[in-house]
């Protein structure tokens, strides 16, 4: 069951893409460097990647958060 996701505060971030490094499967860069990030929910597997693109953010903009 997929129980968390991943947001971004587009105010904070500044497309460093670090993310998107730590998290290919569901982080993707736009042309200017800043993340579109996949709607589905984390899947359990990439749980792990997931926390680590969040701790990664330079300006702290990722999160996750409970899926509703």
């Amino acid at each position: 069951m997929v129980a968390q996701r991943i947001t971004v505060n587009r105010i904070a971030c500044d497309g460093h893409g670090l993310c998107a490094g730590v998290l290919p499967e569901m982080i993707k860069l736009d042309d200017w460097g800043y993340p579109i990030i996949e709607a589905r929910g984390v899947p359990r597997e990439l749980m792990e990647h997931a926390r680590r693109a969040v701790d990664s953010c330079p300006m702290l903009a990722l999160h996750l958060e409970d899926r509703r």
